[in-house]
């Protein structure tokens, strides 16, 4: 045994360093491992994880992004925890990227801190899926934890790369609920996230208010109708079956449309569990998941849809009682939570701030929407949100399944099982040559009828003109209705959202699902859901433009099939739609203004010589795009061919020229340039950029709102033009299936770091700037043959604390729970023999306590007494098991472990009347297992005292 054993040692060792001097290693922690977690890093900081199992692969993921983006989704951790005033200050804010919502620090804090109070996040994971969790799912958060606090500990919170945050308090080591709140987060973005502010400072009137103070729906303007409710990202996505590619397999176009800066952007990486797990792509901050990309067989993207996540409901209040409310004429009190925040007082001293937050049956109750006060809470109505991601942990195991699927069938089966896609929809093509779309998300199941029967005078006005109904909370029968396939309750069933498959192609621009293939429509659907036989907007309709006409053979190519390089040529082509529309009328009205009014004479010629796009060096974009912008808020429209259900592609069109908004719109955009000193003929290149450092890179691309396919919103600066990119497209990826490897492309617009001293903060940026994509290796000899290639070996212990790269030492992740201790770390002994048995300094040391930390997640702390003998050894690591019981275990099998456990204290279980042993229990399950000296486990106040003191 023990030759054969040694034997595989060294051959692991051998095969081991030869992968080093192939890829030319850069870190190799710790010691033995029979399997390490790889990570090699190919062009552009892209890593590719390789694991033995999913635990691995998360462990390496973890890692792998907190080395770039340590700081950015350190603060999102802030955040979930309800810790932003604490740190930041209760009067500041930030912006929730994902939504452009503008958050009170205060109001933030509450409205985390409610949900961290209310166990709302546990409830989830305490579910059986699908509902929770799949243990893949946990396996891969528990790694993700474990490789990100690894990293804070190898490198040093004081010499963290990253100026932003080294050093800071605020950054810390994370929890497996931190991982968890993030993913509750990100589901919450197009629900909950965008009435943060309303929920978390929603309070009854005081004193009470007879009439509504809320902004007239008429007030609203028409860019937050437009943007409502996420703000204005969005994205394009293209999947091609076989009839429409030139080797009769799938392939895939996906460019959303997201934030450049905060934490919704997306982190690309490869990940493989062999025989089990090959996926890559790219993912939100913080979700060890690939969320858009491809495997073997399939490549999927997501665009933004245009169905609701909620819905207020009107609560009719009870004369002089405002937390009251009716429904089928019963009164019912609402549920008040009182959440306790921490906030710096005038001495710099931490203090209790609390708020009492209030909720009804339906949901939280709230007064706005970004930033809108559209609704008031008076002494006669208040409103209740409906939120229907706030049940839905379901998205996990949809994106886990879908890194195993290979076709789109099989991906279809992935959204009907689970049910649990957020608030996008979901285009995809595969290998065998079929292409899918689908909006089978989490939606409210409000019928049209049950809009028409149940809205209230307030949801008249919203349902007709932002899609939103107010339901009538005073009638039970205005609840959302229940789906036979549904598997929440008051959610739509897959069977009443669309979907759809072709062999020729499908595409979403963030319009409805109605023309995703305008050969097929999709009709009949609730109109909660998207509109139908409606005009659909210029990005939407040059989409569909440039796959139409590649395929009818008139856009000038030869042939009339996609190749991949054509598919890549079709985002950055930059055309400018509404330029196609209206540039020959919009010149000829220029001319006709020209002759009596010299202002205007100059443009007339930059406008004619433009040629159509938004590229870096063409000529009088600026200008164009400043006339189109306001042009399409003239009275009544802007185009003189009206839209047409019969075809919806091709119109509306035209340029209205005796509207006196359209001429007006060019004189004002000529005013903009003359007043922001830019020539009316000036091109891109110099006006639109993006700063890395004190370098400036220019940035193609241009408006989504007036029909640029390759969307980069910028707004308008008066005296620079357009800097720094909020949003926008962003991680761009072409994906053609072959015989053999699956061949991709991407670019990630704003790079794969946001650390300002890391080699991949500025360096895609600039190859986006030049059009270029990067080759992404998937199969490995691929990814061998990477001239690139970096190689880093994380490798867990076999026995005995590892040193980490910072001075502390790490625990195994599995050790033996004895009757007087755990491991080397023994009840009984002094101060001094504990250390000299775990050599080193632990990770965390206090006058009473020694803290260790354990690889792959989990502490143990020692608690010492008086005379600094240890009388208490607690452990929250998973694997630290006594009679297979460990922090996870259900008290249920705690219970048939242990026939005599009793309980002692609120949360605190003795193994035995005589027991040494304790468990902390919360919610049903262990979260610590210690064994605690005799004197101290049979008094249970001094017992609570020590594992205060442990802070497990």
């Amino acid at each position: 045994m023990r030759g054969r054993r040694g034997a595989r040692q060294s051959a692991l060792m051998c095969a081991l360093a030869a992968v080093l001097l192939a890829g030319g290693a850069d870190t190799a922690l710790a010691a033995q491992r029979d399997s390490p977690i790889t990570v090699r890093r190919s062009a552009q900081g892209i890593p590719h994880i390789s694991a033995k199992d999913y635990e691995g692969a998360g462990y390496g993921y973890g890692y792998s992004f907190a080395q770039d983006n340590i700081c950015v989704i350190a603060d999102a951790y802030v955040t979930v925890r309800g810790e932003r005033s604490r740190f930041f200050g209760p009067g500041e804010g930030y912006v929730f990227r994902g939504n452009g919502a503008s958050v009170n620090n205060l109001n933030s804090d509450f409205f985390f801190k409610r949900i961290i109070d209310t166990g709302t996040i546990e409830k989830l994971l305490d579910q059986p899926p699908p509902s929770g969790p799949r243990p893949e799912v946990r396996e891969l958060v528990r790694g993700y934890v474990a490789g990100y606090n690894e990293y804070l500990r190898a490198t040093g919170f004081d010499k963290l790369p990253d100026p932003t945050c080294r050093g800071k308090p605020w950054v810390r080591e994370i929890e497996e609920i931190d991982a968890y709140r993030r993913f509750y987060q990100l589901a919450l973005l197009a629900s909950g996230g965008v009435g943060i502010n309303g929920i978390g400072s929603a309070q009854p009137p005081t004193p009470p208010l007879t009439g509504g103070t809320g902004v007239p729906l008429g007030a609203l303007s028409r860019e937050f109708i437009e943007q409502f409710p996420l703000g204005g990202i969005g994205s394009n996505a293209v999947g091609l079956g076989r009839e429409a590619t030139g080797n009769g397999r799938g392939m895939l176009l996906g460019n959303p449309h997201f934030p450049w800066d905060g934490s919704e952007r997306f982190y690309q990486a490869h990940l493989t569990v062999p025989g089990k797990l090959d996926v890559s792509g790219g993912s939100l901050y913080g979700v060890p998941l690939v969320l858009i990309g491809h495997t073997e067989g399939l490549a999927w993207s997501h665009t933004v849809s245009t169905a609701f996540r909620f819905t207020p409901f009107e609560l009719k209040l009870v004369p002089g009682s405002p937390t009251t409310y009716l429904v089928d004429g019963q009164p019912r009190e609402m549920k008040r939570d009182v959440v306790t925040v921490k906030v710096p007082g005038p001495d710099g001293r931490l203090e209790d701030r609390t708020r009492t937050l209030y909720s009804s049956e339906y949901g939280p109750m709230f007064t706005e929407l970004l930033g809108q006060n559209l609704f008031p809470w008076t002494s006669a109505q208040a409103y209740s949100m409906g939120d229907a991601n706030a049940a839905n942990f379901r998205y996990l195991n949809h994106f886990l399944e879908n890194n195993l699927a290979q076709t789109v069938r099989e991906y279809d089966a992935v959204h009907r099982r689970n049910q649990g896609i957020p608030w996008v929809n979901s285009i995809a093509a595969d290998s065998k040559g079929e292409a899918y779309y689908a909006d089978l998300s989490v939606v409210p199941n409000v019928t049209n009828a049950k809009a028409e029967q149940c809205n209230t005078a307030l949801g008249r006005g919203t349902y007709q003109l932002l899609r939103l109904p107010v339901l009538d909370g005073a009638r039970s029968e205005c609840n959302w209705g229940r789906d036979e396939d549904a598997i929440q309750p008051g959610t739509f069933g897959p069977k009443n959202l669309p979907s759809l498959f072709r062999n020729d192609y499908v595409t979403n621009s963030n319009d409805s699902y109605w023309l995703s293939n305008p050969a097929q429509p999709l009709e009949g659907f609730a109109r909660i859901i998207g509109d139908e036989r409606t005009a659909r907007a210029p990005r939407t309709r040059l989409g569909l433009r440039i796959v139409q006409q590649r395929l009818d053979g008139s856009d000038g190519l030869s042939g009339r099939r996609f190749t991949l390089q054509q598919l890549q040529d079709a985002i950055f082509n930059n055309r400018q739609y509404l330029g196609e529309l209206w540039r020959d009328e919009l010149v000829a009205m220029c001319n006709e203004m020209a002759a009596t009014s010299a202002d205007v004479a100059e443009a007339c010629p930059a406008l004619a010589a433009w040629n159509l796009r938004d590229d870096l060096d063409s000529r009088g974009a600026i200008l164009f795009r400043r006339f189109a912008g306001r042009a399409l808020g003239a009275q009544g429209g802007p185009y003189d061919t009206p839209f047409s259900a019969d075809d919806p592609v091709n119109t509306p069109r035209g340029l209205d020229t005796n509207k006196p908004d359209v001429r007006k719109a060019l004189t004002d955009a000529i005013a903009d340039l003359r007043g922001a000193k830019i020539p009316l003929d000036a091109p891109l290149r110099g006006f639109q950029y993006e700063k890395r450092g004190e370098e400036r890179i220019p940035i193609h691309g241009g408006p989504g709102t007036v029909g640029v396919f390759n969307a980069i919103n910028v707004p308008f600066v008066a005296s620079e033009g357009y800097p720094n990119v909020p949003h926008g497209s962003s991680f761009v990826q072409a994906v053609s299936f072959t015989d053999g490897c699956p061949q991709a492309r991407t670019i990630m617009t704003y790079s794969q770091s946001s650390n300002p001293e890391s080699p991949y903060f500025a360096d895609q940026t600039r190859m986006y700037a030049d059009k270029r994509w990067v080759t992404v290796p998937f199969c490995e000899e691929e990814i061998r043959r990477d001239p690139g290639l970096t190689t880093t070996v994380l490798r867990e212990p076999a026995g005995g604390p590892v040193p980490n790269g910072n001075g502390a030492r790490c625990l195994p992740r599995s050790l033996r729970i004895g009757g007087s201790g755990v491991g080397a770390l023994r009840v009984g002994l002094k101060r001094g023999q504990l250390q000299k048995r775990v050599k080193g300094p632990s990770a965390v040391h206090g006058r009473r306590t020694l803290r260790y930390c354990v690889t792959r997640g989990g502490r143990v702390v020692v608690v010492l007494d008086r005379s600094k003998r240890a009388q208490l050894v607690a452990t929250t690591a998973r694997r630290h098991r006594l009679r297979r019981v460990g922090a996870g275990t259900p008290l249920r099998t705690v219970r048939r472990a242990y026939p005599g456990l009793r309980r002692v204290a609120r949360g605190v279980y003795r193994a035995g009347p005589s027991s040494r042993v304790v468990f902390g229990v919360r919610r049903g399950r262990v979260r610590y297992v210690a064994v605690a000296d005799r004197r101290l486990s049979g008094r249970p106040g001094a017992l609570r005292g020590a594992l205060r003191r442990a802070r497990v």
